[in-house]
């Protein structure tokens, strides 16, 4: 039986160790820590956030991190895979990105009402540079299933960063845009709002739809 991954937001005092300190705990629980998070570390507090795959019951583990002289409060939170689900990542010119989430918000709200966690991020960049920086930093992102590259001319750095990011699994969908871009990436649509709903439908477990089984990868 695959343990319950539950959502843990501990605050705790400010200062050396104390991630060290509440893992050490959390071991002893047989936690598995899938995710964290430093929410808040000022002079006089910090705010830490973990998911944690626990196989015991979570009182018995909320009752000795509470024990710890350095923890202020312990909550037990849903985590953001239940809250959130799966991420579609929208990166781009503004314009294109806009449209692309309109299909991508449109078809998430249709799997969402009937039962799943699918949410959009998006962000408007320019320059190749920067470009590539966020296509790379998109397979860092936690729970990131999608990427969807929405502008009229990317290539160079970008692409090789799309390159790199599909080898880790990241499922990148392009526009049919100039640039060399297109070339690397999983799947060309043409249109940016069926972009946008095709990125849902792929990431979805209510969607019978792979990108594996198309016969043809530009649309």
């Amino acid at each position: 039986m695959t343990p319950e991954i539950i959502g843990l937001l501990v605050h705790a005092e400010a200062g050396l160790g104390i991630l060290h300190r509440l893992t050490g705990v959390i071991v002893q629980h047989q936690g598995d820590i899938v995710s964290v998070e430093i929410l808040e570390n000022n002079h006089h507090d910090s705010r830490i956030y973990f998911e944690i795959a626990l196989p015991s019951p979570v009182a018995a583990l909320e009752s000795d991190l509470r024990a710890l002289p350095i923890v202020k409060s312990v909550e037990t939170v849903n985590s953001f895979q239940r809250i959130y689900g799966k991420r579609i990542i929208i990166v781009g010119g503004g314009a294109q990105v806009g449209q692309v989430a309109i299909g991508a918000i449109s078809e998430a709200d249709r799997h969402n009402i009937r039962g799943e966690h699918i949410s959009v991020d998006t962000i408007p960049l320019v320059g190749e540079q920067t470009l590539a920086d966020a296509v790379r930093a998109v397979a860092r992102l936690p729970r990131a299933k999608a990427l969807v590259l929405a502008g009229s001319l990317m290539g160079g750095e970008i692409e090789q960063a799309v390159r790199e990011v599909r080898q880790s699994g990241l499922l990148v969908i392009s526009l049919n845009m100039a640039g060399s871009v297109p070339e690397a990436a999983d799947l060309v649509v043409t249109d940016p709002v069926q972009a946008g709903v095709m990125a849902v439908m792929a990431v979805a477990d209510t969607a019978k739809f792979t990108v594996e089984r198309l016969k043809r990868r530009v649309f």
